[in-house]
């Protein structure tokens, strides 16, 4: 057997010492760091046993580090049982000290596994900076009358507009990312009723399904995208996905965590981006769902601080330069919120097409 290489070596050594002595009271195990990572993918001891391998070190995958990184940021990991806390629940000091060691384990499996380091691998361009100076909308539909609270009233003194709105956490998320990437472009949100001439015709960001967004039917339409959403007699909370491939319809349904169907475990996103049927200068993106989660789950996944590099540059290498491209990825739902989905873990892309390949 061919020795491990120096660089896989300092690798295998960092991580056992970030497990033995980062806080060497707690005693953690190759065992108990396993089952902590296994809240998002079940892993083995075994394999981290492998990771940390004095004479035959393997490379974890990119993910990984990403999960020893923010395990390693902060105590309160191990204040019970060894817990990797979401990333969101990490506070600002604890999110600077996770980005350090993710950027040091980056470079050291880099050079392990002799390929540029992370950092330095480009990609084309960030999605949600437009270079021209078109207008940028976001369309997002409203609520039907019945689901109206009584804030959304124009009568009432305490009227507030958002409360009208669907999928206004996508909605809010979205604009205000698309606003500080393109500071010098004006950046409107408005219902389909509300569109006019030049909104149709600059880049259009659909935000929610079909149901109440006839804007978006339309022009999925005239796009002609080979995903299409469908209201299923068995799913009455939302609308599954239909794909075309090899000829084929392939339906995509989200999970539950119960046999009742009512507590969502898992919900499918979709994103999309097409030159604007209407104007081909300008673009036409989609970001949908089955629910709401998958609507979320879709803008997160390139407006996350901690993830959307890497999913940007899973786009670059799947998409390389393609005007048209589409994505179905699975959105975990964990504590009744949606988990950003990461590109680069197996089974997260569940469909995607490009101009000239289905895969």
């Amino acid at each position: 057997m061919q020795p491990a290489s120096p660089e896989a070596t300092r690798l295998a050594r960092r991580l056992r010492q970030l497990r033995e002595q980062q806080w060497p009271d707690a005693r953690l195990t190759q065992k108990s760091l396993a089952r902590a990572f296994s809240v998002e993918e079940a892993l083995a001891a075994a394999t981290v046993s492998s990771w940390e391998s004095g004479s035959a070190p393997k490379i974890p995958p990119r993910h990984r580090l990403r999960a020893y990184a923010r395990f390693f940021a902060t105590p309160r990991s191990i204040e019970r049982s060894p817990t990797l806390l979401p990333w969101e629940k990490l506070a600002p000091d604890e999110q600077a000290a996770c980005k350090q060691l993710e950027t040091e384990l980056f470079r050291l499996r880099s050079s392990a596994a002799d390929e540029p380091a992370e950092e330095e691998i480009a990609f084309s361009s960030r999605s949600w900076h437009f270079s021209d100076s078109g207008l940028i909308t976001l369309v997002c539909a409203k609520l039907p009358g019945d689901q109206i609270g009584p804030l959304a009233a124009p009568s009432n003194p305490n009227y507030t507009e958002l409360q009208t709105f669907a999928d206004v956490d996508a909605l809010t998320e979205l604009h205000g990312h698309i606003r500080a990437e393109n500071p010098h472009t004006d950046v409107h949100f408005k219902t389909p009723s509300e569109m006019g001439h030049d909104d149709l015709t600059g880049h259009i960001v659909l935000i929610g399904g079909v149901v109440w967004n006839e804007i978006t039917e339309e022009l999925s339409e005239m796009a002609k995208l080979p995903v299409r959403q469908f209201a299923h007699p068995d799913l009455d909370t939302g609308e599954i996905f239909i794909a075309d491939e090899d000829g084929e319809e392939r339906q995509f349904w989200p999970k539950w965590k119960n046999r009742e169907g009512s507590l969502l475990g898992e919900d499918v996103g979709l994103l999309a981006r097409v030159p604007n049927p209407l104007a081909s200068s300008r673009t036409l993106t989609m970001c949908n769902g089955i629910h709401s989660r998958g609507v979320y789950g879709a803008v997160r996944s390139l407006t996350d601080t901690h993830l959307r590099d890497a999913n940007e540059r899973y786009l670059t290498a799947n998409f390389g330069n393609s005007d048209s491209f589409v994505i179905l990825m699975s959105v975990k739902v964990i504590n009744n919120k949606a988990i950003t989905p990461d590109f680069n873990i197996n089974g997260v892309v569940l469909y995607q097409w490009s101009q000239d390949t289905v895969s």
